[in-house]
């Protein structure tokens, strides 16, 4: 191509971005108000309705547990988590996040900040309701970079967070190529929707539970592009908050995981402050998929949520764990980091 071509092609390509569509944020339709928690909802402070739902414990509850579910997927996921729980005295709250399961806009990208405006809402609900009982988070990939996405500007009012396999992939640890793809697609065609079909990716080793979870008419089998670089925001906003991540956290992934990548992981593994004794500390499933709560292997994990929150020091058989060290490459991990979380 001539040298005087260049700068005329790049004129047309800016010219045709500046016609392009934008990715879209969904704003909400309803008029503010006050939050309140009802049985099977919970009204934010837009007016927004949040479907809910509980695992009760059937004697006396002895902690409350708040669940984000991950993208796509909504409070379902979180059955059989809730009813194992409740058997060792801990009620369970899961709600729909906007866009997902059984709220309005399904399948529309809300934002990142009225997802995390959201869970602030929930945990005041939660703490004026049960003020005498401690107050723990969970959140499934999307939902664990929700729950680090609102520590940005201020620790939260909670007992402890537990990540399952938290969506960290920023931007910055991305391709050139697939970050570019990205960008480009959510301008030009935002509302294209994808289904992961041909990509071979496997969320768990529990084929029969995946089947049903495939047919669940609830769960979003094709995503929109403006979803997928909302996601992305959220992710980045999420790994930026990595520095306020202090207090009692408990942070759990598959070594056989293909849905969040090991190399990122162990990035922001790495990135992680310094903590005194065993606030934090990481469990490496050796034969953990993404789905960890889903896994054929899931009441190890589950048992492991239930010691921790109970504050026991030492979680399950650690032959079914991996050393931080043996998953991580030693370049990616500081020498504090390595001895902390074990």
């Amino acid at each position: 191509m001539p040298r005087f071509a260049i700068p005329a092609v790049l004129v047309c390509m800016l010219q045709i971005l500046q016609g392009c569509a934008t990715p879209h944020v969904q704003s909400s339709a309803a008029g503010p108000t006050t939050p309140v928690l009802e049985a099977s909802f919970a009204v934010m402070d837009d007016g927004f309705r949040l479907p809910l739902k509980l695992w009760p414990v059937n004697t006396k509850s002895r902690v409350i547990l708040l669940a984000l579910h991950g993208l796509n997927d909504y409070h379902n996921g979180f059955t059989s988590t809730g009813e194992y729980l409740a058997r060792r005295g801990i009620t369970t709250f899961a709600y729909d996040q906007r866009g997902f399961g059984n709220s309005e806009g399904r399948g529309l990208w809300h934002g990142s900040g009225r997802m995390v405006e959201d869970l602030l809402s929930m945990i005041r609900l939660l703490r004026r309701q049960y003020p005498d009982q401690p107050l723990y988070l969970i959140g499934e990939s999307m939902g664990g970079a929700v729950v680090l996405a609102a520590l940005r500007d201020a620790p939260l009012a909670v007992d402890g967070l537990i990540l399952l396999a938290p969506a960290i992939w920023s931007r910055d640890r991305m391709p050139w190529y697939q970050r570019f793809a990205l960008w480009l697609a959510a301008r030009t065609m935002p509302s294209l929707k994808l289904t992961g079909d041909g990509l071979d990716l496997q969320p768990t080793d529990n084929l029969e539970m995946w089947r049903a979870w495939s047919r669940d008419p609830l769960v979003i089998k094709s995503t929109r592009v403006d979803v997928l670089y909302g996601t992305s925001n959220l992710m980045d906003r999420a790994v930026a908050a990595a520095a306020n991540l202090h207090g009692r956290v408990l942070i759990l992934y598959g070594r056989r995981d293909e849905i969040v990548p090991r190399e990122p992981t162990c990035q922001w593994l790495g990135s992680l402050p310094s903590e005194n004794g065993h606030l934090r500390q990481t469990r490496i499933y050796a034969n953990g998929y993404h789905m960890l709560t889903r896994d054929l292997q899931a009441d190890v994990v589950l048992e492991d949520i239930a010691k921790w929150i109970a504050g026991a020091d030492h979680l399950t058989d650690g032959s079914n764990t991996i050393a931080l060290d043996a998953f991580c490459p030693a370049a990616l991990l500081s020498p504090a980091s390595r001895a902390r979380d074990q």
